[in-house]
């Protein structure tokens, strides 16, 4: 029983060195975007509405709205 709950223990480490891999990849690909004034800021333009989009979409979906 010992074996189960140390294998069952490794896996939230393993989601959160794959989240940040994923995390870092995709930094190292945006990074020389913000190089620029003009692409830093539409980066991070876009990445704030998505930010909004993802959120009230779920707001919308989960029946979160006042109207």
């Amino acid at each position: 029983m010992k074996e189960f709950f140390t294998n069952v223990l490794r896996y939230p480490r393993y989601l959160i060195s794959f989240s940040l891999g994923i995390f870092f990849a995709l930094f190292e690909r945006i990074k020389p975007l913000f190089n620029r004034p003009v692409t830093a800021t539409a980066v991070i333009g876009i990445l704030i509405s998505g930010f909004f989009m993802i959120f009230f979409t779920l707001r919308g979906m989960l029946g979160y709205t006042t109207l």
